[in-house]
């Protein structure tokens, strides 16, 4: 069994494609996360963001490319990585019929590893009755069991697939707690997708957008806010202009006023939209992270 170096990326992609037949759902997705990251895997539905999970835990074959976890190639040794990997997926195939002290004791003979007082703080954490049946939890609560299976067994990897869809408030912030909890403890590698951008926010240090299976961007995620604005200029006539700065992703005409979100600001972009003819005041707008990648997708919808 070989594993790489500590300081070799946690999960690595190159060209990882997967199609369901006629439908490519993942696009020649190139990827590295490092080691001790959080990483915001954002996308609308649709978009290949829980394909490309379950390839890296080795639940889904991969039709190109090759996907590493931990130094560990997924395809070749699937067992491997589910051994050193958390998983919370966003539906949860959990029996029914255990109790909550049975689930806990069933996936503790599947680990080599497992903590047991992470798990006695875990329970303590999120109110869970050891005594009640898995079909008596709420969903939130059957979230939280799921967590703490999760980082119970001590992975080196956590993998969230869209764990806060349908949560109220407080079990999302409870269960957030237990994630942030985890990070601070063991200095976990994160990869979490949601389309909940502030919970992401929060978590992330790192984001990519998925877009019809296509990564569109990537980076750190405070140096893509803080390169990105949004210009709002007023026109003379209202025509706009034929030729947009670049890392232009989204733009849109209303009446006199144009509006464009673009990459890659410099004070130059700004004064190039100034200078364009028929512009009469632009000024140029910070943007939070739901504005940003609302204007990309509708740029690539829109086709700009």
């Amino acid at each position: 069994m070989t594993t790489s170096a500590p300081s070799g990326p946690a999960i690595e992609c190159i060209g990882l494609t997967k199609r369901f037949g006629s439908t490519l759902a993942v696009s020649g997705l190139s990827l590295k996360i490092p080691r001790g990251c959080t990483f915001g895997l954002l996308g609308p539905n649709g978009a290949g963001k829980s394909t490309t999970i379950r390839m890296l835990m080795g639940m889904l074959s991969i039709t190109a490319g090759r996907a590493w976890v931990l130094g560990t190639n997924v395809q070749s040794d699937p067992t491997q990585v589910k051994q050193r990997v958390g998983y919370v997926p966003e539906t949860h195939h959990i029996y029914r019929w255990m109790r909550v002290r049975e689930v806990i004791g069933f996936c503790k003979a599947c680990f080599r590893r497992w903590n047991d007082q992470t798990c006695r703080e875990m329970l303590e954490l999120f109110g869970l009755d050891p005594e009640k049946k898995v079909k008596q939890l709420s969903k939130g609560t059957l979230t939280k069991l799921a967590l703490l299976v999760a980082v119970s067994h001590e992975p080196e990897v956590l993998l969230l697939d869209e764990p806060l869809s349908g949560l109220d408030p407080i079990a999302r912030e409870e269960f957030l707690d237990g994630v942030l909890r985890t990070i601070c403890d063991r200095g976990q590698t994160v990869l979490i997708s949601s389309h909940m951008l502030d919970d992401v926010r929060r978590l992330a240090d790192t984001v990519g957008i998925l877009y019809e299976g296509r990564l569109l961007l990537e980076g750190n995620l405070d140096a893509l806010l803080g390169s990105t604005k949004r210009i709002t200029a007023t026109l003379r006539d209202g025509c706009r202009p034929k030729e947009p700065p670049d890392g232009t992703v989204w733009q849109r005409l209303q009446g006199r006023e144009w509006t464009l979100t673009v990459r890659d600001f410099t004070a130059e972009k700004f004064q190039q939209v100034r200078a364009l003819e028929g512009v009469e005041h632009a000024s140029a707008a910070d943007l939070g992270l739901e504005e940003l990648f609302k204007d990309i997708i509708r740029g690539q919808r829109a086709g700009q």
